[in-house]
């Protein structure tokens, strides 16, 4: 009997712990959001954000994007030339990429390269006691530091998942056109007149920006809550990247749901 209450107790505290770290992910969210009409007032701040975020994550987003329309081109052409239905490959390319790998991928590669870079510099900042030192001056850490990070990250990720979507759709048309043969007229043609601008492009905008929200918040507050000491900051950017991975794949599946799923 005591190890079962045992067991209870230990879930219990687990729970609590869990519901306590949302409210404070949620509680920074507030104050993050509440810095954003000073931003507007300092846009060069924003613009180096943008810069860090999502013009150093332009290589590999660029390059993974035209791999991925490749190997989508080529495992295509084989299912649907069974069917002979080969001169579609436009569209399946195209629309794979637009509504789901594009918008995924993107989140995926950035939870990855600017995410855990935004965890660790957080971390060290409020390790070196940075952030207690612009509180003695009377300046909220939050506004000063956080906000700008959030909002270069939720302007890089729309902006790098076209990327990742217009690279791949032409890696596609390399492969598809130029090495198995497929006219190139009918791989633009078709893909014209099937992809709807609301069903695809803009369905997949509004993931992408949800993934912005959501990647760029936890790297913050990890970086934020994260633990004083080097062991404290390597285990909050690894819980970054796995956190981030984890509601990107869950949230995408709940969007496509409410989107497509009708």
């Amino acid at each position: 009997m005591s190890r079962v209450l045992d067991h209870l107790a230990r879930l219990g505290r687990l729970g609590l712990e869990v519901f306590a770290r949302l409210g404070q992910a949620h509680w920074l969210l507030f104050g993050i959001l509440s810095g954003m009409r000073d931003l507007a007032m300092r846009p060069r701040r924003l613009v180096v954000e943008v810069h860090r975020i999502g013009v150093l994550s332009v290589l590999i987003v660029v390059v993974s994007g035209l791999f991925v329309g490749m190997v989508l081109a080529l495992q295509g052409y084989y299912v649907l030339s069974q069917f002979g239905a080969a001169e579609s490959l436009g569209i399946m390319v195209a629309a794979s990429l637009v509504r789901e790998l594009g918008p995924v991928v993107t989140a995926l590669l950035v939870a990855g390269r600017a995410g855990s870079a935004l965890t660790a510099e957080i971390g060290l900042m409020k390790a070196t006691d940075q952030l207690s030192a612009l509180q003695m001056m009377a300046v909220d850490p939050i506004k000063r530091i956080l906000t700008p990070r959030f909002v270069g990250g939720l302007l890089s990720m729309p902006l790098l998942a076209a990327m990742f979507s217009a690279v791949g759709v032409l890696g596609g048309y390399l492969v598809g056109v130029g090495l198995l043969g497929i006219d190139g007229g009918a791989y633009w043609s078709q893909m014209q007149a099937r992809i709807d601008l609301h069903e695809d492009i803009v369905n997949g905008l509004i993931k992408s920006l949800v993934f912005g929200v959501v990647v760029t918040w936890i790297a913050l507050f990890q970086g934020y809550a994260a633990t004083p000491t080097a062991e404290g900051v390597s285990r909050a950017t690894t819980r970054t990247v796995v956190h981030s991975a984890l509601a990107v794949l869950g949230l995408d599946f709940v969007l496509t749901a409410l989107m497509f799923g009708g």
